[in-house]
Parts: C-alpha cells; structure tokens; sequence
C-alpha cells in the first residue's frame, strides 16, 4: 500500500484502539476482523483519488473573443461591473419604523467571529459539551473512596430464663446491660469489579444484671475488618468494572465533536449568509442603475411626444420602467430579509434582529483560484470530520458493550475473603493496644457459584450486542460516503463556478460594449425609431442579466469554497477559529487498576 494512502487508515484506526485504553475493541478475532472493514472502507473511497494525488489543474483562461484592447477593457468595467458601482446607493427606503434606514458595514472576518462567539446554537452546544464533561467526573467518581460512620447505643432490661441445676439457679433472672458502638471505615469499588472495605469497631458493653458479674467490666472491644469481594468469572476485569466510565468518556469526546460540528455549521451559515447579503446588496445596485437607465430613456422620450415619439411608445417605455421599478423593491426586500438572517446567526446585541439597521457586506466574494485535490480533501475529512469521528465513537461504544455482553454469558463465581483482629480490655487504650498486637485473628474465605439453567438472556444480550457493533460499522461506511459526497460536490462546484466567473466577465463586458456603442449611435442620429428604442431597452436588460450573472458565479463561487471547508472539517480553522478544550487528562482522568491497588 501507498505510504501516502495509509494516512487516514492509521489515524482512523489508532483512534479506534485508543479510545477504550485497556479495552481495545480489537482484541479478539472479530475486533480483527472489523477493523479490517473499516480499513477496507477508506480503501475503497480512496482508490480512484490515489491514482491523481495532484490537483486538479486550473482551466487555462482561453483566447479572448472580444479582443478588447486594455484601454476599452478599463473604459467598460468604468460602466459595468462590481468596480462601477462604487457611487450606486439603491434606496432602501423607509424601514418599518417609518424612519431613515441606517446601513452597518460588516466584514466577513467581523461577522463569523461574532457568530462563534455569540451565536445561541453554538451557545446550546458549549452548554451540552460541559454537561457530558460533568457526567464523565460522575461516573469516574464510582470509584472513588467512600468514608461511612455509625454510633448506636443499646440499653438492655429484660427477663432471661434460668438454668437450675441440682437444684441449683445458675445466673439471674433478669438481663440488663448497657453498649455502646462506634464505627467508621472506608470502602470502594474496584477496576477488577470487586469492592475492598477497611472497617474500625469499638464496642462498649456494661454489665448491669443482678447477680452475675464479667471480666472485664466494662468491656471495651476494638476490632478492625479488612474485607475483599472480587467476582472470579463474571463482573471480573477492568474491561467490565470501566465500561461505564469508557462510555461516559466517548459520549464526552462526542459532545464536543457535537460542539465542533455545530460551530463548523454556524461558521459555514454565517458564510453563506454573508455572501446571499452580498449579492443581494450588489442585485440590488443592479437594479437600481436599470432603473435609473430606464427612466433617463423614458425622459427623452416624453420629451419628444410633440416631435417624433408616438404615446404608445412612450407607454411602452412607462410600462418598462415601471417593471424595473418592480424589480428593485423585491431586490430591496431581499436585502432586508438577507441582513435579517445574517443578524439571527449573529446575534450580537449591537444588532439586534428586532433592530431595523440594514447590514452591507464590506468584502468581495474571492476570485483567485483554489486548487485542493480530491485524495487531500477526503484525507483530511477522515481525520477532521466530527460526525466521522462521532461514528468512530460509536464503533469503540458498542465494541465495550459487546465485551459486557459477553462477559455476562460467564457463570458467577464470587470470591469473599476476610480478616478481624480483635482486641479486649477495660480500657479503651488497652483494647487498641491488644488488638495491634495481632494475636486474635478470624480469617474467612468464601465461594459463591450461580448459573441460570439456559443462559437465555445473556446469550441474547450478547447476540444484540454484537448485531449492534456491526450496524455502527455499517453507519460508519454510511457517514464516510456522505462526507465524499459533499465534498465532491463542493469540490464540482468550485470548478464549475470558477468557470462560470471568466465567461460571465466576458458576457458582461460583450453586454456593456453593446450598450456603449448604441449610446454612441443615439448621440449621432436626429430620430429614435421605436426598433431603435427597444433595442437599447433590451441592451440594458441584457447588461443587467450578464452583471447579475457575474454577481452570481463569484458569490456562488465564495460559497463553493466555504461549503468544501465545511465538508473537510476545516471550516474553524480556516477562519482563524481556534476551539479551546479542556484537557480531560487530570479533572477527568479514568481510574487505573493500580488505583485501587490491584
């Protein structure tokens, strides 16, 4: 295999064994087995694209139909074009507060920064990701040590049988005493599945029974008990006693690629919304100078109503006029509607949705060439994607509930040892002197076995166990296909759009020459013919088609290049934003079996 290809096969799959720490889900034949599907999964989706690492190379810009020279070029784009519209205010009109729409120009850098920081989905998301955090120091604190203490006191007064031998009562009849008990130890479960329990005793007896007397009166026992229950079959090992915490680990690590995702989308949205604001503002400038265009025509033709213009071309005019008008009221409107969306995803409270200010984009879409080839763009999206990192979550998830499953098929067989060292005296310090000197010692060792008849349960849960593993690697081939789709769409776009930019320029400037040289004519002729006038309304309606056109192919083109971002997982990145984790590596580190001493 190429040593180039094997990029994303080895990051997939190092994440994979390292996800579970100690519990590697490849560590039997069937791991072995789906980790070769998964291999074989970024194969097959990179086999093509190995073959042509490179790039894809630009269209070379072909020879110019126009033939243009530099100077008639720059006296065209002085008339057509996004540099000729530097003096073009479309009128915005009242706002719906009935007062004088205000205008904020915004940049592109200014507006996704704002949406990161501010934006409520992104805010939802952060809160999300520190919730999960907080679940993983819950389900770490399983094992944690638990300090536990009781005092009980007992007054005893009651009646007791006496034993008469030969005639002879032996003891009293009445049971009366007095006892205190003090307890407190520590106990916690273990990495291995048991639990180990270290407990403290001191126990005060006074005897108050008429009659009869003990040694020693008060009697003052301490005892310390050192326990240890640890299952032998099932329940046993650190791959069954972590599962919990590995799975709260996961869905911790998935929470803030949930978060990454989310602020991958809000930053590609507020792109979008950026650059659907541009081009509206730019359609709206379009339409304006249509207008303006239209109505100087319509002016020179009521001029000469008296002389050589008949009404009904005059009316024709109006009626053109008037649709123009039309047109740049709904290219108005979607201004407005365009500034509103980008303010939602903005929500900065110095531009708020409710406010009526009109946002303007301060950036042109890009026009320079991005070249980015196909195995790159999929290479990285295996290694950067979160949704391709949340299903690889998903496979370590079901392979340690798979190990739980099959663990749980194990007969139970629990082991149970025991030790007290008991100390007596009058004295509560003799008691505790007695007891360290160790010479009263009760040991216990016990062993507990159970098997359900069938096992029917168990077999079944670790059948569903194992169907669910493999569905989430079937949902990870499903999510890699995904993410070469959008890309190769993104991909598709970029160069179709970047093409569209060069030969919606030409069309542009083809446009504005036709206007120019029938503005030419019209100063050189005495009479307008109603061929004539129709002819230059139609070389201004084409003038604006070829610039909405141009206006299109490079915001089409702006958002081409953002979508592919997004679809490799580089979208933060490539704006400059920079997402700030937590370490998990001491507030949330996993239980070890040396911490419990194992």
């Amino acid at each position: 295999m190429d040593r180039r290809a094997q990029g994303p096969i080895i990051t997939t799959l190092a994440c994979l064994g390292l996800l579970g720490g100690c519990a590697s889900p490849w560590t039997t034949d069937a791991g072995e087995a789906l980790r070769r599907s998964v291999a074989q999964t970024v194969d097959r989706e990179l086999a093509e694209a190995r073959e042509s690492p490179a790039p894809a190379p630009a269209p070379e810009p072909g020879a110019d139909p126009l033939g243009f020279s530099e100077e008639r070029l720059r006296e065209l784009d002085e008339i057509s074009g996004a540099s000729s519209f530097g003096a073009v205010e479309p009128p915005l009109g009242p706002d719906l507060l009935g007062q004088e729409t205000r205008i904020a120009s915004i940049s592109l850098s200014q507006a996704v920064r704002r949406a990161v920081e501010q934006n409520l989905s992104a805010q939802i998301a952060r809160l999300d990701a520190a919730a999960t955090g907080a679940d993983l120091v819950a389900a770490q604190a399983f094992f944690d040590w638990t300090f536990f203490a009781d005092a009980t006191f007992q007054l005893t007064d009651e009646p007791s049988v006496v034993p008469i031998i030969g005639a002879v009562p032996i003891g009293t009849g009445f049971n009366r005493s007095k006892s205190y008990t003090f307890d407190a130890g520590l106990r916690r479960p273990l990495t291995t599945g048991g639990r180990f329990q270290v407990q403290q005793t001191l126990s005060i007896f006074n005897n108050q029974s008429p009659g009869r007397r003990l040694s020693p009166d008060p009697a003052r026992t301490a005892t310390l008990d050192l326990s240890l229950d640890q299952p032998l079959l099932r329940g046993f090992g650190s791959d069954v006693a972590l599962a919990e915490v590995r799975l709260a680990r996961n869905l911790d690590r998935a929470q803030l690629e949930a978060l990454r995702d989310e602020l991958l989308t809000v930053v590609t949205e507020t792109e979008r919304a950026y650059w659907r604001l541009a081009r509206a503002h730019r359609e709206a400038q379009i339409r304006t100078r249509l207008l303006e265009r239209g109505v100087q025509t319509r002016d020179i033709l009521r001029e000469r109503l008296s002389f050589d213009v008949r009404p009904a071309e005059y009316s024709d005019a109006v009626a053109q006029v008037e649709t123009r008008r039309a047109d740049l009221i709904r290219a108005i409107n979607e201004v407005r509607l365009a500034s509103d969306d980008l303010k939602a995803l903005l929500n900065d409270p110095t531009l708020p949705v409710g406010g009526e200010a009109v946002l303007r984009a301060a950036d042109d879409p890009p026009g320079s060439a991005v070249e980015v080839s196909l195995l790159d763009s999929i290479e990285t999206a295996l290694a950067r994607r979160p949704d391709i990192q949340r299903a690889i979550l998903a496979i370590d998830d079901a392979a340690i509930r798979e190990t739980v499953a099959d663990n749980a098929r194990l007969p139970r067989l629990d082991l149970r040892l025991a030790a007290t060292l008991t100390g007596l005296d009058d004295s509560t310090s003799g008691s505790f002197d007695t007891l360290g000197d160790g010479d009263f010692v009760d040991w216990l060792a016990g062993l507990s076995f159970e098997r359900p008849i069938g096992n029917r349960s168990a077999e079944a849960g670790f059948r569903r166990a194992r169907l669910e593993r493999l569905r989430s690697v079937v949902a990870y081939r499903a999510v890699v296909q995904g993410a070469v789709v959008e890309i190769k769409r993104a991909l598709r776009a970029i160069d179709t759009n970047r093409r569209l930019i060069e030969q919606t320029r030409i069309s542009r400037l083809a446009a504005a020459e036709n206007l120019r040289t029938l503005l030419v004519e019209e100063e050189n002729i005495r009479g307008l013919t109603p061929e004539f006038l129709n002819l230059k309304f139609q070389r201004q309606e084409a003038l604006a088609f070829a610039e909405s056109a141009e206006v299109a192919a490079r915001t089409d083109y702006a958002t081409a290049i953002a979508d592919l971002a997004r679809a490799m997982g580089t979208a933060l990145e490539r704006n400059g934003v920079t997402l700030r984790v937590e370490d998990p590596g001491d507030a949330r580190a996993e239980p070890r079996d040396d911490d419990a001493g194992g």
